[in-house]
Parts: structure tokens; C-alpha cells; sequence
């Protein structure tokens, strides 16, 4: 259990002591990156020079052996040349190459030609080999010119059909004219020229190599690479130098695509190029293994580290858990002040520091707990409904005052009494508390509150955001809440009574005119058709004249009731004045309006009121026309429905006329006298 509480201790980071470890930590591990990183970039370039300068080495060395093969094998051929002498006999030729079978192990074949080029004797003796025609190709030519030994180009053999190189030298007459030549034969594939650049080891990836100055493959570990040409000059511009007779060393790329490490040596008798070629991951590669060894040897030292660091990081900082304590007994009430017996004069600033602060907390406790008392002593009594917010947005608080005027209970949850805000108008109250919120501007806000005994409340929000003045920071809201039911039931009586008639209820000139502009604009932005009606009562004089107002007045209100009672509910109907009444039919078509007319044409004319005996009753000269793009304002729609009626009087009353733009003639229709 010991070691399993030393291990989660060890391992938690989230403490002060942890936190140190970690940093001790990180930071040793980060030194000895720098130091590893550091030995890796010396041991990089020592590497490098110590390579290169064993490739140096090895090339040379292997130059120099290939030289020394091909001179001996000049000499051995000079020799020969000498014992066969200036004679071209076949015969005597024949005898000299078998009595010199000891060039075998140095060449795999043996041809003498004449000065024509045509080879008249060879050893061992292959079918088809004499009597081969030589003054064409290369190595004849060559050695026809320059008249020393000369090692040719690499060519396939034709009876062998390998890869073949001819080492040669000339023969001359006794006058010193040319002769022909003594040639040896070597393969490309397993002569034993080449037999110490098979054994050299530079680790897995590291070869030799020979080529031609005219870049031409001599030798490579991958035989099907023999006889091939050389890369192009772009690729390997160091191998293009030492195909022009440089010898040195450098870094290029091969074909697998890795970078290697390369040395270049001349042969010069046989103009070739014996190269050396060493990957630089293969250089590095101990290194590397080094590198990595060192690494976790370290990692592993600074985890054995761990629990000496922290038990000296646990002494180091056993002081805090003291302070630690002491200040617990003091937010408990258990002692004033703290005090440590240590020597860190951080500790004893940061004890210091906490008992001033303590004495200043005290003090400032003590006096906002007297204005804790007066606050909700002034709240308490305050006859306005008054709220206080935290920076949230959750009320924590409300007066007496309040939960009457609500109806709530001081302990109701705020998620419970919020539904009660009418649906209509809880949505932007959110948005505008939350905006206020966020942006520290005042909540200003008149809604609908549905009591719990189903009272609706129209009340009045203003909410002020409190802030700290030193670093303006929010704190919360505090707020004002007023009951303003019945000034919003006057102001709704007065604004009905501004718009309507008082004798019949029905709308109005204002009211009608207005409802009249919001209609026709709607026609100028959505082209909604709306039709407009207006009539005035025939026949309705002798009515006051005879049977006085009140008998007026009572045939109007049974006019409005049934005009009212004909339209559709969207429209409306208007008491413009005296006798005069309008219809407004917002989203309707001329036909429907026509149709409308009609219909409050035949249910007026059936109304009638009696006085004395006598039955008195009225008929309607209606007009009728639509809203048209022509129409540059009401007043256009007014007059032209005014004229309608008016040419409905001229034609005998009790009838409906169709009046629209740009008709010559008015259309009138089903009139009855």
C-alpha cells in the first residue's frame, strides 16, 4: 500500500511538488538532448572525415593493385610477343602460345593476329576463334595507332558470348612497322583482376567499383550492371570528373537514391576509374546505435532519479503543507493569524502578505455585513417590486413587494415562474436579458406575466447592470418591476376610441384611412389585390326628419350590425361620417368584391325601422373599384370608388357601379328601383 500511495504521489503532477519534479525533469531530459545532439552533430562530421578518409585509402590501394595487375599482365605479353618473334607462321605461333599455358591463370584466352587484323592463332584453342577479322573493331585500330599496350573497351565475345575486355600489345617488323598484335582476353565475369575489389567490405551497402574512361561498367556487385553505361553527367556530376581524369573524393547520390560517401582513383595503362561508394546511413549507423544507447542509458538514469528528487523536493517544500494548514484554521475561525518557523524568506513574505490581507478581509466583512442589513432593510420596505441578478442571469433575489405582485413564492424556482411570462413575449425577454448581459446596456422591457390565479399582469422591467467602478467588473443586475395593467387598458380604450365610432363601433375616418395606407402598401411591395367599397344610405333624410335622431341613430347601428355581419372577418368596415360608410377588402379580387356589394346591396335594402305606424327603410348607391399600379396614393383609390357612387345615385340609387382605371364607361349592374 506504501508503494502504491508512493507511485500516485510520484506520478500526479497537478500539486506544486509534482509540478517541480516535472520541471527538474524536463529539463535534465532537455539537457541531455542538447548534449547527445551536440555529440551527434561532432560525431557526424568526424565520422564523415574518418570514412573519407578510408575511402581515400582504399581507392588508391585498389587503384594502385589494378595498375600493377594490368602492367604485369603487359610484361607477361611482351614476353610472349618477344618468344614468337616477327613470323607469321601459324604453326611455330601455335607452339609458343601452348608452351606459355602458364598465362591461363592470368588471362582466359590467348590471340596473336597479323597486321591485317586477322587472328591467326590463339590458346586454347576455341572453334571459330582463327580466322575472325579484327581490323574493324576498336582495340585493332587503337593499338594500330598508338603503337603501345592498350586495354579496350569491354565488347561481347563472339564464340563466348561474355562480357570481355582485350589486353594487347603490338608487334612490329625488325624494319619497327607494325605487325599485328599479342592480345590476352580477360572476362568481365570472373577474371581475377577484379578478384580484390570482390573482397572489400564496406558494411551491407558499400561496394566498388571500375568503369571506363568512356563510361563504360568494368565491375559492380549487380552483374547486370556490367558492360552498362555509367549514369548521366546530372546525376553523379563527381563520377563525370573522374571519367575526365580527376581523382578525389565527395558526397553524391547513387541509384538507389541514398547519399553516399565517395573516392575516385585513376588506373591510368588501361584509362579506367576504380570507384568507392559508402551510404551515408551506413557511415553513420554506429554512430546511430551509439547515439540511441547513451540516450536511454540517460532516460533510464533520471527515472531512478524520480524518487530521490522527490523526497528532497518534499523537504524542500514541507513549510507549505504547515501554511497550508494554518490558513485552513483560519478560514474556520480557529486562529487569527499564521505563523512559520522557517527560514525561506518567500514563505515568510507569503505569510506575511496573508495576514495583512485577513486583517483588511475582516474589516471589509464586517462592513458590508452592516450594509448587507440596511440593503435588505430598504429593499423589504420598498413598495415597488425590486430583483436582484447574478452575472449569470439568475435571479437570486426578490422583495415582498415582488412575490405579491406575482403571485410566486419566495422559495419558487426561477425555471417554474419563468412560463408564466406570455408566450408572445418570453422569447425576445430572453434575448434582451442576455444581450444586456453580455454587453452591460440596461434591460428595458414591458410584457405579459400570467398569474397563477390566471390575473394577467402587464408590467414594466427596467434592469441595471452593477459594476465594480476600480476594474469594471460585472457583478449583476438589480431591477425595478411596475405594475402598468390598467394604464395599458386606458391606453387601449383611448387608442379604440381614437379609430372608432362610438354610435355604430365600426371603424372611423382615421382608423379607416390608416388600415386603408397599411393595405396599399403592401399592394406597392407584394402585389396583394385589395378592393375598396363605398356607399352612403338613399332615402335616409325623411328618417331624421320625421322620426328624429334617435331614430337615425338606431338605423345606422342596424346598418353597421349587418354590413359587419356580411363581410369576411380580414375586412374592415368604416363609419366615415354622417351616412357615409366605406369597406375595405384587403387579398380580394374584383370579382369578389363585386359579389360582397351585391350581397350588402339586397341585406341593407331589407332593413327597416317604424315610427308612428310608418316603416321607413334605405337602399345603397355602392361603389366599387381595386387597388391599380397606376395609383399614386389612396387618394386615387377614394375618388375613384367615390364617383362610383356617385354615378350609382345618378342612375336611380339602390345599385352597385364598377369603377376602374382607364375605363371610359362604368359598369353597372343588378340596380333595382
Amino acid at each position: 500500500m506504501r508503494f502504491a500511495y508512493l507511485l500516485k504521489n510520484l506520478f500526479s503532477f497537478s500539486s506544486l511538488k509534482g509540478r517541480l519534479l516535472l520541471g527538474l525533469s524536463f529539463t535534465l531530459l532537455l539537457l541531455i538532448a542538447l548534449v547527445l545532439g551536440m555529440a551527434w552533430q561532432v560525431g557526424k562530421t568526424m565520422v564523415h572525415d574518418t570514412n573519407m578518409s578510408h575511402l581515400r585509402y582504399e581507392a588508391t590501394l585498389l587503384a594502385d593493385e589494378v595498375t600493377q595487375q594490368i602492367d604485369m599482365r603487359f610484361q607477361a605479353l611482351e614476353r610472349l610477343r618477344e618468344m614468337i618473334g616477327a613470323t607469321e607462321d601459324a604453326s611455330w605461333i601455335s607452339y609458343q602460345l601452348r608452351q606459355n599455358d602458364s598465362l591461363l591463370a592470368w588471362f582466359e584466352g590467348i590471340v596473336v593476329a597479323n597486321r591485317d587484323g586477322k587472328i591467326i592463332a590463339d590458346w586454347p584453342a576455341i572453334v571459330g576463334r582463327v580466322g575472325l577479322e579484327t581490323s574493324e573493331l576498336e582495340y585493332f585500330r587503337m593499338l594500330r595507332g598508338i603503337r603501345r599496350p592498350y586495354v579496350s573497351e569491354p565488347f561481347v565475345g563472339r564464340a563466348s558470348g561474355m562480357p570481355l575486355v582485350l589486353v594487347g600489345v603490338p608487334r612490329f617488323t625488325e624494319q619497327g612497322d607494325f605487325d599485328g598484335f599479342v592480345g590476352g582476353i580477360l572476362s568481365l565475369d570472373s577474371g581475377g583482376i577484379f578478384s580484390r575489389l570482390a573482397k572489400v567490405r564496406l558494411g551491407e551497402k558499400g561496394y566498388a567499383g571500375v568503369a571506363t574512361s568512356s563510361g563504360k561498367v568494368l565491375y559492380h556487385p549487380n552483374t547486370s550492371l556490367i558492360n552498362a553505361s555509367v549514369p548521366s553527367r546530372s546525376f553523379n556530376p563527381l563520377l563525370d570528373l573522374a571519367l575526365d581524369g580527376w581523382e578525389g573524393d565527395g558526397v553524391g547520390e547513387l541509384l538507389s537514391g541514398e547519399m553516399a560517401l565517395q573516392s575516385y582513383s585513376q588506373v591510368w595503362p588501361a584509362g579506367w576509374i576504380v570507384g568507392l561508394y559508402l551510404p551515408i546511413s551506413q557511415a553513420q549507423l554506429p554512430l546511430a546505435d551509439f547515439i540511441r544507447q547513451l540516450w536511454w542509458t540517460w532516460v533510464v538514469l533520471v527515472l531512478l532519479m524520480f524518487p530521490l528528487l522527490w523526497w528532497m523536493l518534499g523537504r524542500v517544500l514541507s513549510p507549505l503543507r504547515y501554511l497550508e494548514k494554518q490558513i485552513g484554521e483560519v478560514g474556520l475561525g480557529h486562529r487569527e493569524s499564521v505563523s512559520l518557523a522557517t527560514n525561506m524568506q518567500e514563505l515568510q513574505q507569503v505569510a506575511s502578505t496573508f495576514n495583512r490581507v485577513e486583517d483588511e478581509r475582516q474589516l471589509l466583512l464586517g462592513n458590508l455585513q452592516e450594509r448587507e442589513a440596511f440593503l435588505d432593510s430598504v429593499l423589504n420596505a420598498a413598495p415597488q417590486g425590486m430583483f436582484v441578478a447574478n452575472i449569470k442571469g439568475d435571479i437570486t433575489y426578490m422583495n415582498p413587494a415582488l412575490l405579491e405582485m406575482l403571485g410566486v413564492s419566495a422559495d419558487s424556482p426561477m425555471d417554474y415562474w419563468i412560463k408564466q411570462i406570455h408566450m408572445d413575449d418570453l422569447d425576445g425577454a430572453q434575448d434582451m436579458w442576455v444581450h444586456s448581459l453580455r454587453t452591460g446596456s440596461d434591460f428595458v422591457r414591458q410584457l405579459r406575466f400570467l398569474r397563477s390565479d390566471k390575473e394577467l399582469l402587464w408590467l414594466d422591467i427596467h434592469a441595471r447592470v452593477v459594476t465594480l467602478s476600480q476594474d469594471g467588473q460585472t457583478l449583476g443586475l438589480v431591477g425595478v418591476v411596475k405594475d402598468i395593467t390598467e394604464r395599458r387598458e386606458q391606453e387601449a380604450i383611448q387608442r379604440w376610441e381614437a379609430e372608432h365610432d362610438p354610435l355604430t363601433g365600426l371603424l372611423n375616418r382615421r382608423g379607416f384611412e390608416r388600415r386603408l395606407e397599411e393595405a396599399f402598401a403592401d399592394f406597392q411591395k407584394t402585389s396583394t389585390p385589395s378592393a375598396l367599397l363605398l356607399f352612403d344610405l338613399d332615402h335616409f333624410k325623411p328618417i331624421n326628419d320625421e322620426g328624429g335622431h334617435a331614430l337615425g341613430d338606431e338605423m345606422l347601428r342596424r346598418i353597421a350590425q349587418v354590413v359587419a355581419w356580411e363581410v369576411r372577418r380580414s375586412d374592415h368596415v368604416a363609419r366615415q361620417g354622417g351616412d357615409e360608410f366605406g369597406v375595405l377588402l384587403p387579398s380580394c379580387t374584383l370579382a369578389q368584391a363585386r359579389r360582397i356589394a351585391e350581397s350588402l346591396r339586397q341585406s341593407v335594402s331589407e332593413i327597416s325601422v317604424t315610427h308612428e305606424g310608418k316603416e321607413f327603410m334605405v337602399t345603397l348607391s355602392i361603389g366599387v373599384t381595386t387597388f391599380d399600379d397606376s395609383d399614386s396614393s389612396v387618394d386615387d383609390v377614394l375618388a375613384r370608388a367615390d364617383a362610383g357612387s356617385y354615378k350609382a345615385k345618378e342612375h336611380g340609387r339602390d345599385g352597385v357601379v364598377i369603377n376602374m382605371p382607364h375605363d371610359d364607361v362604368m359598369e353597372l349592374f343588378d340596380q333595382s328601383k
